[in-house]
């Protein structure tokens, strides 16, 4: 029979009881929320305050205090927090704001190691200079404190985040003249008949410190059923390194390149000789590249005053690469090609440049600038 308690029932509608149910099953609920919904069930169902204590394994007081704040607040909230007694600690908003202060700074500059705060390493900051800085209520600050507070005002001091400072006072106008290029170009493109008569427009950049690596021993190929990718030995063998100086016809989509042991003024001054000799003498070459000491030494303005009319030269601003459009074909060569090349010299290393070119002018594809020709 149902026990005679003291106590008034607790009555418990369907959703309530649903809801009692629901959290009493919760794999992902707070253990102490699970065993509140269980108590509070099973004083609905008639169980004695001490059976639901030894069947739960706690204490008769526990149990009394959720049934009594049931019985007074309702069963969703019995399954809060109970209220705890004691004074709570007070943090005094200047004490707030000298840890905000903290955190705006980098840790070297309070004479730690450390280039950006973790919430440990502030908090254990905070508890030896509180007292010190007259902010005893932040004493005993924990790392969760620290997160609560820096929450509160968006702070992430243990993160950086990248970003390009515009060091070059002309970058929109040379900007704007880059984006003209592309302009002409989408033009001629959409018009073929302007084709055989218009300039030629190149990007142009250098791709330096690309790395002969050898393996010290041979890939293993897949196996069905037991090794899905090739195998490789994680030790290898460094050959040296080649640059690539490479232009993209815009027009066209071909790539002109050269794979040099350097990439010098001379080394530059060759290339323009290799692009003079590629097209029509007639034509005149525009070469969209940055500023490289290359690019604007003695020995290169001596080799273009031999060659008055024959080239201009568009440079991007300076951090501006990502208007240059070769940019995004060595990005797409790194992926396709370099990033898992094994090879066993560096003449090995050119050839395999050399074909990959072949591969792509064999069927060029121009590339269709778009970001930015809107405005």
């Amino acid at each position: 029979m149902p026990f005679q308690s003291k106590k008034e029932k607790l009555h418990l509608s369907s959703a309530d009881r649903d809801m009692l149910q629901k959290v009493s099953h919760a794999r992902s609920e707070e253990y102490r929320r699970v065993e509140r919904a269980r108590m509070l069930l099973h004083y609905a169902d008639g169980l004695s305050i001490p059976k639901i204590a030894e069947a739960l394994g706690t204490t008769v007081p526990k149990v009394n205090r959720c049934i009594d704040k049931a019985l007074e607040l309702g069963p969703e909230t019995a399954l809060g927090e109970e209220q705890r007694s004691g004074r709570p600690a007070v943090v005094t908003p200047e004490a707030k704001a000298w840890v905000i202060s903290l955190a705006c700074q980098k840790p070297k500059e309070l004479g730690y190691s450390y280039e950006v705060w973790s919430q440990r390493l502030l908090a254990q900051h905070v508890r030896n200079h509180a007292v010190s800085e007259g902010h005893e209520c932040l004493s005993r600050m924990s790392p969760s404190s620290v997160f609560r507070l820096l929450n509160a005002h968006d702070l992430q001091p243990h993160k950086v985040r990248y970003y390009l400072e515009r060091r070059d006072p002309d970058f929109d106008a040379k900007r704007a003249e880059v984006l003209c290029v592309y302009q002409q170009v989408e033009y001629i493109l959409e018009n073929e008949e302007l084709r055989p008569l218009c300039d030629v427009y190149v990007s142009y950049d250098e791709k330096p410190g690309i790395q002969a690596i050898g393996n010290t021993t041979e890939d293993l190929p897949p196996v069905p059923g037991e090794h899905p990718t090739i195998s490789r030995d994680s030790e290898y063998k460094r050959h040296g390194t080649l640059s690539l100086l490479a232009g993209i016809d815009l027009i066209t989509g071909e790539v002109i390149g050269a794979v040099e042991e350097r990439h010098r003024s001379r080394e530059f001054v060759d290339f323009l000789k290799r692009l003079d000799a590629h097209y029509s003498p007639d034509l005149r070459i525009q070469i969209i590249l940055d500023n490289h000491s290359a690019h604007i030494s003695k020995e290169t303005n001596a080799y273009l005053q031999t060659r008055p009319e024959r080239f201009e030269f568009i440079f991007t601003p300076k951090h501006g690469s990502w208007l240059n459009v070769i940019e995004s074909f060595f990005a797409k060569m790194t992926k396709q090609v370099l990033r898992h090349l094994r090879v066993k010299s560096k003449e090995e290393l050119k050839q395999r440049i050399e074909l990959y070119l072949k591969e792509i002018n064999d069927s060029p594809s121009p590339f269709r600038w778009k970001y930015g020709l809107e405005s």
